[in-house]
């Protein structure tokens, strides 16, 4: 089963390049080269995804940070960018990590599923909405993180995979999961605690994770290309940069301080979660142009 998910894998990763390339060939835009901001993006975030941080939610501070793209072709940036980094880290950790491959089949079917049905409405939202819904998205991301930090969810059991009652929540859940993927939230972290409540081996849960993200990530990208709402330029920066810091990640780090850096990408996710919803309530409207005199004087002390 194990070789079976390796030909899909590749299959999949396959025919994502090949309609990636075809609808950039056909687009009549300029393509322009990712630039040392977009690569370098690319190298930090997947590097650290690669261990299990995460990758959206950094990726999204980074993007407003530095202005490099536009809040409504954040999530499609992000799922299209993100894709064969994801595919890669799916190889590796499937590869090399035990864990029940009926557990792990039917968990990376169930988000290839909803992936599938969120890509198809997310990525016709407009701006606003996408704002409401990533800024929403980051706070969920950042309570994960502290009820890991914290120690108060469940920190796993020995099991390597799961049956019964508790597969079919499991199973239920990832759908979700695949379905939010396409608004920019993370699959890792809601996943990760979904299973250490389920007596879930925390290690056992890497491949689950990645091989969810691997397989969806080809579906809930391509609506996105095909309507043209992601940014190709950092895309491509997230992919170039994104595939050699993976394999850096994977077989040349040996102990990194995750503890302060979870931290630190908590702090960011809840920024970026306060800048996004600011900008979709604005304090106030913008005075209309006949009343902008009026409003000027006023402010002059009338």
């Amino acid at each position: 089963m194990k070789t079976a998910l390796f030909i899909g894998l590749g299959i999949f990763g396959i025919i994502y390049v090949v309609i990636w390339v075809s609808y950039i060939l056909r687009s009549k835009t300029k393509v322009e080269k990712p630039g040392l901001l977009d690569l370098g993006i690319g190298a930090v975030t997947n590097f650290f995804d690669a261990l299990g941080i995460g990758s959206f939610a950094t990726t999204t501070a980074l993007f407003r940070a530095f202005r490099v793209v536009p809040d409504e072709k954040i999530p499609g940036t992000l799922n299209a960018g993100d894709t064969l980094p994801g595919v890669l880290e799916a190889f590796i950790y499937i590869a090399v990590v035990e864990v029940d491959m009926i557990t792990l089949t039917l968990m990376i079917a169930a988000s290839v599923v909803g992936a599938w049905i969120g890509a198809g409405v997310v990525s016709r939202w407009p701006r606003r909405k996408i704002q409401i819904g990533m800024g929403v998205a980051l706070l969920v991301t950042a309570v994960f993180g502290f009820l890991g930090q914290f120690h108060l969810a469940p920190g796993g059991g020995d099991l390597l995979g799961l049956d019964g009652s508790k597969l079919m929540l499991a199973v239920a859940a990832n759908l979700v999961l695949g379905a939010l993927m396409t608004l920019g939230i993370g699959l890792f972290g809601p996943c990760m605690m979904i299973m250490y409540l389920l007596g879930m081996n925390p290690r056992a849960v890497f491949p689950i994770m990645m091989g969810s993200v691997a397989f969806l990530g080809p579906v809930a990208s391509i609506p996105f290309i095909r309507a043209g709402s992601y940014d190709l330029k950092a895309a491509l920066g997230l992919t170039l940069g994104g595939l050699p810091a993976i394999l850096a990640a994977a077989y040349i780090v040996k102990s990194l301080p995750l503890e302060a850096i979870r931290w630190l990408v908590i702090a960011v996710v809840i920024y970026t979660a306060a800048m996004m919803l600011r900008a979709a309530f604005p304090g106030r409207a913008e005075p209309k142009p006949e009343l902008q005199g009026v409003a000027d004087v006023r402010g002059a002390g009338w």
